[in-house]
């Protein structure tokens, strides 16, 4: 088969769907690895790389797209590329469509097979290709908190670890899951205070005993929310539904209620986000201020460091564009995780949540890719 590696376009994204290591793991069991020139350098892969992993360097983007079978990226296609989608062909990537509905139709007009990297599933219900990702924005999010609450960004100039005789400052974490769990355990590694809500009271448990007495884990209710955000800096918005749009947990209310120059650091801006005053930005311009607070929510948070990021999403997709590799068909059939990430099929919405956000009604993937 071959597969195709496109530079991504999305603004400051500097990741690259493939390594050179997964290039030759994949040239080495048959395949046919087609590499845009260039997509590899934000992740400090050059084309040379490439070769030496037995991909071939293309210079055409659309020569990419159009000789492949299987297009891997890292983003969703961006209106520019849409033209390039097709019904012959297989796209796997973070697609994120709950919250676009505009990719969604696309994506249905042209007839490609979507397979989502952030609904495959594992054996446990876990989601092993979000999951890397997951962990590197909720290591960030407290990163680019701290730098947000400096004044000169517009903060209330809040040193989140404090100083002798100064209070640390306050990190919420809403939200417990792989994003929120690593935002958590950073922020106290930062000696902030931190406080960690979910509805999930196993979750909350395991933060507690990772956190070593260190972190205050509460449960998510509006009651207590209304109660925190008075008394919060940082404010680290991590809820996720696999798939949907994700809840409004924080309300415009509780951000109005925030001391002047806090901070809110959306991690689920890509499927809508959880704090109601936000909306996607970009690396290039990626705060706001709204109701007095810095609103920090880019979409594509890891790509900010894509040595690690890349490497790390590498790791976890190859194992599954080597199965897709072998066979769309079979691959889909003998793997009901991998047949979960399948969000579009013969021009029908196959995921519930993203049909669902759009107020549609969802087709049975298994049905039509031929898997049941």
């Amino acid at each position: 088969m071959r597969i195709g590696v496109p530079t991504e376009v999305k603004d400051h994204e500097f990741r690259v769907a493939l390594t050179p290591a997964g290039i030759r793991e994949l040239t080495l069991a048959g395949h046919e690895v087609l590499v845009h020139s260039g997509a590899g350098a934000g992740s400090a892969i050059g084309d040379r790389d490439v070769e030496a992993a037995g991909g071939r360097i293309v210079s055409d983007v659309d020569e990419v797209w159009g000789e492949s079978d299987l297009v891997c990226k890292v983003k969703e296609p961006t209106p520019e590329e849409y033209r390039r989608l097709r019904d012959d062909l297989t796209l796997f990537a973070f697609l994120h469509l709950a919250a676009d509905e505009a990719l969604t139709d696309a994506l249905c007009e042209s007839g490609v097979l979507a397979v989502a990297y952030e609904t495959v599933t594992d054996a446990d219900g876990g989601l092993p290709l979000l999951a890397p990702m997951s962990e590197v924005a909720g290591r960030m999010a407290p990163q680019v908190g701290a730098a947000s609450l400096e004044r000169e960004r517009g903060g209330r100039g809040v040193l989140l670890g404090g100083v002798s005789g100064i209070s640390p400052g306050h990190v919420v974490v809403v939200g417990a899951g792989t994003a929120g769990r690593h935002a958590a355990l950073l922020a106290a590694g930062l000696q902030a205070r931190v406080t960690v809500l979910d509805i999930d009271l196993g979750v909350l448990r395991a933060i507690d005993a990772l956190g070593d007495g260190r972190i205050t884990t509460l449960h998510s209710n509006r009651w207590t929310l209304d109660r925190l955000v008075e008394d919060t800096d940082l404010l680290i918005g991590a809820v996720l539904v696999p798939g949907a749009r994700a809840p409004h947990v924080v309300t415009e209310e509780m951000v109005a209620a925030m001391p002047d120059g806090s901070v809110v650091v959306d991690i689920a801006v890509d499927q809508g986000g959880c704090v109601a005053t936000t909306h996607m930005t970009t690396h290039a311009a990626p705060t706001y201020l709204e109701h007095g607070v810095v609103h920090y929510a880019v979409g594509n948070m890891p790509g900010a460091v894509p040595h690690t990021s890349t490497r790390a999403l590498t790791i976890a997709t190859l194992p599954y564009v080597l199965r897709l590799a072998d066979g769309i068909g079979p691959a889909l059939a003998g793997d009901p995780g991998l047949l979960a990430g399948v969000n579009v099929a013969q021009g029908e919405i196959t995921n519930d949540g993203v049909a669902s956000a759009h107020g549609r009604t969802s087709a049975d993937a298994a049905t039509l890719v031929g898997a049941s």
